[in-house]
Formats: C-alpha cells, sequence, structure tokens
C-alpha cells in the first residue's frame, strides 16, 4: 500500500537538526558529522523509524545513520526519533537521518568505515528479473563490502522464506560468514531485539521472522565475485 503524501513532511525536515538535505557532503567523512567521534552504525530503509528511535536512545554510544528514499517515510522517522528522545530526556545528537536511494550508496558513503549495518524488511522482489534490486543481493553486498570494518556484521530481519533463503545463499558469495541466524526470531530467546513496525504487524498475523547476522571476512576470490566487482 502506497503512503498518503504527507504535506507536512518536507517543511519539518527542512528545519530538523538531525536531518541532512544533502548527504553528499559528507561522503567520506561521516565520523566528523556527530558532536562525538563514535563507531557508526547504519540502518538502510528505516522506515517509519521505530526500530532507529528505539536502538539509538539505548546505545548512546554509537552513532546512527539512518537512509530511506521517501521523504513522506523520514517525516514519520523524525517524529518517532523526537518522541522517543523527549520521552528518555536525551539529546539527538548521535542519531541522523537522510535520503537516499540505497542502490546508489556510494554516492554518499565511499571512504567511510561503519561497524554495522541494519537490514530490516526489506523490499523481497520476487520475480528473478527483480532481484538484482534485493538489498542484500551480491551486487548491494559487494559495495556494502567497501565501507563495512574488518570484522563488521550485517543484521538481517526479514518475514519472507525466499528472501531469507537466498540471502544466505548471496552473504556466503560475497565473503560474509554467517555466525547466527534463525526462522523463529521471537522463539530464539535472542537479545535485544528492537522490534520494527512491520515487524509487529507480521508477528500479529502468525508470520515467523527470519534474522541472521553475517560478518565481514576475507573475501574468497572467485569468478563470480570477480564481476560483480567490476559491476560495482
Amino acid at each position: 500500500m502506497r503512503m498518503r503524501t504527507k504535506k507536512w513532511a518536507r517543511p519539518e525536515l527542512e528545519v530538523c537538526p538531525f536531518y541532512l538535505k544533502a548527504p553528499q557532503d559528507n561522503k567520506g567523512k561521516w565520523k566528523y558529522a556527530y558532536k562525538k567521534q563514535q563507531p557508526l552504525w547504519l540502518e538502510l530503509g528505516c522506515g517509519k523509524g521505530y526500530f532507529l528511535a528505539q536502538i539509538a536512545s539505548e546505545n548512546q554510544d554509537k552513532n546512527f545513520l539512518a537512509i530511506d528514499l521517501s521523504s513522506d517515510m523520514l517525516g514519520l522517522t523524525k517524529r518517532n526519533i523526537e518522541k522517543m528522545y523527549a520521552e528518555k530526556k536525551l539529546p539527538t545528537e548521535n542519531v541522523m537521518i537522510t535520503w537516499q536511494n540505497i542502490e546508489r550508496i556510494k554516492n554518499i558513503i565511499d571512504g567511510d568505515i561503519f561497524e554495522r549495518i541494519y537490514i530490516n524488511f526489506c523490499n523481497p522482489w520476487h520475480k528473478p528479473s527483480q532481484y538484482k534490486k534485493r538489498l542484500t543481493h551480491p551486487r548491494q553486498l559487494m559495495n556494502y563490502r567497501e565501507f563495512l570494518q574488518n570484522d563488521g556484521e550485517i543484521w538481517f530481519k526479514t518475514d519472507d522464506d525466499g528472501l531469507f533463503n537466498h540471502s544466505l545463499g548471496y552473504f556466503e558469495e560475497c565473503g560474509f560468514e554467517i555466525i547466527y541466524k534463525t526462522y523463529d526470531l521471537h522463539e530464539s530467546g535472542f537479545e535485544p531485539n528492537y522490534i520494527t513496525e512491520h515487524e509487529e504487524m507480521y508477528t500479529k498475523e502468525g508470520i515467523k521472522i527470519k534474522f541472521l547476522i553475517a560478518k565481514k571476512v576475507k573475501l574468497v576470490v572467485s569468478e563470480s565475485n570477480v564481476e560483480l566487482q567490476k559491476e560495482c
């Protein structure tokens, strides 16, 4: 379902101190964009920001950057962050939000180093002709490797069985070690788990949440990933 246009979103974002209208200006120097220099964590496709508001407010020793393409969505993200931080009486100094087509992430992140990446409930793109659009497709993972630190991690959640099973292969192909996986996150006992708006909805429908942690390790060069590197 397409989100209704929110006329208030752009004006509110324009004056939001933690929204960046021109993210390319921080390319290669994201660590200097925050009041404190701390490890950088990145969320790709932050949606309405429920997840981001929780994790960023509870991890003040990390700096968070969250990206989405829709200003309407980012407007909701902004409000949810403000609400959560106000409730906890915290300054919004460790969080930033911005817009970008994630397929072109290198336009705004290049030469930067992130400790962790979160990908929550991205579009599964079910048709084979659409697989390259997946945020966990090898073409994207090879891009992420360039700004993910050695031993850095990608935390990935989805409701979609096909996407999850394919992604296990994608990560292995691109030099990631799966250090944790579960096909039923809520029964696994894994903590901490910050619940997203999609996660809450799917869980109420009885759909099990799939989750994995993939660690960046040394890439074993193969013909397939050499071609991927050329594409990127």
